[in-house]
């Protein structure tokens, strides 16, 4: 629209990367102004102080689990909310200068959790190559444009090739072809997206003391009301040896009866609970919603409490 400035969104870069790829599948990144960020911190902290209208980010693989780093950065500071959920299949591809062949790879680089998808590859058809680990995949595949790359080889997104003007050497090279990364689009805090019924709630539980039950009686507040946890992940907390608090995704919106009723449970139990968001499912899932946990059995039992106080 006229005199509307476009949308600002940071997302972990380099250009090339994976999570650019997550970014510029959603609809409203075609006109955005897109800002790669060197970390995760520093994509997340341009949301809190206001330079992106949100941010990208990896949060999970297939293969290698979460990432340590956004849990904890959407866990601690200044409170951030995740809007929408995406996943990319994660393909890689070898990637090199024009005119380098794979008998002039010595060393290749790549980010850890790409080396770890694709050892079983390296080990077959480069053995003597050492690997050795950058930021990115495409930090990777960018320093092959310089001179003073140290490395003769990238393992990147196939993407990267096109930014860069590499050569692929070989592509496909995952050890599981079935590799997704799962990434956030995350804002600063409002009112979350409305239900659609194939909903996902994120939160981070922290223990008010470390005690026999104590986990259970986190656990407890979900699974008596009907809410499906689908991830739970302990994380220190840093104050002190031994206190975690708990990274939860569950089944469901805060909207609903039964997962409302939940978040009531936790505030109760915990030290704290920090809401990270209610957003459609990547996979659009519906719940199984089991008997007696519906957002109308929830009514009918507050309606006959109701009525039991006031002596009907």
């Amino acid at each position: 629209m006229p005199g509307v400035p476009p949308a600002r969104y940071a997302y972990l870069g380099p250009e090339g990367t994976f999570t650019e790829q997550a970014l510029r599948s959603l609809p409203a990144a075609a006109k955005a102004d897109l800002q790669p960020c060197s970390t995760v911190t520093v994509a997340l902290d341009a949301v809190r102080g206001g330079e992106a209208d949100g941010a990208v980010v990896p949060i999970e693989n297939s293969v290698e689990g979460s990432v340590p780093v956004t849990l904890d950065e959407l866990a601690t500071g200044e409170p951030l909310q995740i809007t929408r959920e995406m996943t990319v299949p994660i393909a890689f591809s070898l990637l090199a200068r024009p005119g380098v062949g794979r008998d002039d790879v010595r060393r290749i680089a790549t980010h850890p959790h790409a080396a770890a998808q694709t050892r079983r590859w390296c080990a077959l058809h480069l053995p003597d190559a050492e690997v050795v680990h950058t930021t990115s995949t495409a930090h990777a595949a960018f320093m092959l444009t310089q001179p003073d790359a140290g490395w003769q080889a990238a393992i990147s997104a196939p993407v990267a090739a096109e930014h860069y003007r590499l050569a692929t050497l070989a592509s496909g090279i995952g050890d599981n072809p079935d590799a997704l990364t799962r990434f956030v689009l995350v804002s600063r805090p409002g009112p979350p997206p409305p239900p659609t019924g194939r909903d996902k709630t994120s939160i981070v539980a922290f223990m008010r003391e470390d005690h026999p039950g104590a986990l259970l009686e986190i656990l407890d507040q979900l699974t008596v009301r009907g809410v499906n946890m689908t991830r739970i992940e302990s994380r220190p907390t840093g104050a002190a040896l031994g206190n975690y608090c708990f990274s939860i995704d569950c089944e469901g919106h805060v909207e609903d009866a039964r997962v409302g009723e939940a978040l009531m449970g936790l505030r109760r139990v915990c030290a704290d609970v920090r809401f990270l968001g209610s957003y459609e499912r990547h996979d659009g899932v519906a719940p199984d919603i089991r008997v007696g946990t519906s957002d109308r059995e929830f009514l009918d039992a507050a309606a006959w409490l109701a009525r039991l106080r006031n002596g009907y």
